[in-house]
């Protein structure tokens, strides 16, 4: 479901972009968070929504049709490439505050998205 405030759509636990192509007059997207390249597009904010859905429902039922199972999103993991000094200095912050490495890095991203 989409309201004035979302920024993507949101189907069965998958979220897609939103975006306007102003050479086409059309908007699309694709699903975020999976390696699999899922997209959609439509005329209308309607017709969005309904080929994002269905693009959904299809990369669920081909994943069902080929026994492969189906990526989720947003696992909560993911690899972060940083300087090694970086990496020190983020090990000692942690090591002080008595946490991982893995919280000390939640805690800055908070941070950030505050």
């Amino acid at each position: 479901m989409m309201n004035s405030s979302n920024r993507y759509l949101k189907y069965k636990g998958y979220e897609g972009s939103i975006e306007y192509s102003l050479d086409d007059g059309i908007l699309f997207g694709k699903v975020q968070g999976i390696k699999s390249l899922i997209s959609y597009e439509g005329v209308t904010i309607q017709e969005l929504e309904k080929d994002f859905k269905g693009a959904i429902d299809d990369y669920l039922n081909s994943c069902k049709q080929n026994g492969n199972r189906p990526e989720k999103p947003f696992k909560g993991k993911f690899n972060v490439r940083i300087s090694p000094k970086l990496h020190q200095e983020l090990a000692n912050y942690a090591a002080n505050k008595h946490q991982s490495l893995n919280a000390s890095v939640e805690e800055a991203i908070k941070k950030l998205l505050a």
